[in-house]
């Protein structure tokens, strides 16, 4: 079994981070939201202006990168102190050249620990519908969903013309 252990971001890191991970959230926003890109691109900002004032993280909110047990980086977590006992993970990321081999399931299990060293019960995080690899780690891992938000794309129909 994987295991990953947790550092925290340092400030160099976490400039990239955030870059990296605003670009993956509109695209995202644009693939599985069906939002167009300036509206996705402006709600990320938005977003992201509120959790990292001033560029650092916001109270509350705690970034980590994960190392293999040979001490290389292989991806990120951020999480958020949402109240007394409940924990929301914003992001968990594997680098790309290092999937595949359990360490997504492995930064789940860090991130649950995590938690649970804050004295939480509950981890909760929000999936797109369309991201059917992240959405069965978290079913295996025991997440249910709460709710579902489902839509559909209306295309106008030919008009006859008489």
């Amino acid at each position: 079994m994987s295991t990953v252990t947790l550092r925290p971001m340092t400030a160099d890191v976490l400039d990239t981070f955030r870059r990296v991970q605003l670009d993956g959230y509109i695209t995202q926003r644009v693939e599985f939201g069906g939002e167009d890109h300036a509206t996705a691109t402006a709600v990320a900002t938005d977003q992201n202006d509120r959790f990292f004032p001033g560029g650092v993280p916001a109270e509350g909110h705690a970034l980590f990168t994960a190392h293999d047990a040979d001490g290389a980086r292989v991806g990120a977590l951020w999480l958020f102190r949402r109240s007394d006992t409940t924990v929301w993970i914003y992001d968990v990321e594997i680098d790309e050249g290092f999937r595949g081999r359990g360490l997504g399931r492995a930064l789940m299990l860090a991130a649950h620990g995590w938690a649970q060293s804050q004295g939480a019960t509950v981890v909760e995080l929000n999936v797109f519908g369309g991201n059917a690899v992240a959405r069965a780690l978290y079913t295996s891992l025991g997440y249910t969903e709460r709710s579902v938000h489902m839509a559909k794309t209306l295309v106008p129909e030919p008009q006859e013309h008489s």
